[in-house]
């Protein structure tokens, strides 16, 4: 039982990884874009109760997606995972460098 437990929670955390890779991506290329709701875009491709942090300064803006992983609902809880994604704005929007 335990070992299945531990399948299970590790399953658990790769898939929710992939999710916050996508949702870090999505985040930053909407900040590099110029989007005023690059962590909102970020938000709708993250796992749900996933934090999303959007961070622009000098030549790039960053995205970073945490969430804590649970294989069994919020009974129990497993490792947090997180994913982080760096974007250069794109010329002639704000922040972009000429």
């Amino acid at each position: 039982m335990l070992l299945l437990a531990v399948s299970v929670t590790a399953v658990s955390a790769v898939t929710t990884q992939l999710r916050c890779v996508d949702a870090a991506r999505e985040a930053a290329r909407a900040a590099a874009r110029g989007a005023a709701d690059a962590e909102s875009a970020g938000q709708r491709v993250a796992p749900d109760g996933a934090r999303v942090t959007v961070e622009s300064g000098g030549e790039q803006v960053r995205a970073v997606v945490r969430v804590r992983v649970r294989p069994f609902g919020s009974w129990i809880t497993g490792p947090e995972v997180s994913a982080t994604a760096v974007a250069e704005p794109e010329p002639g929007e704000p922040g972009a460098t000429p």
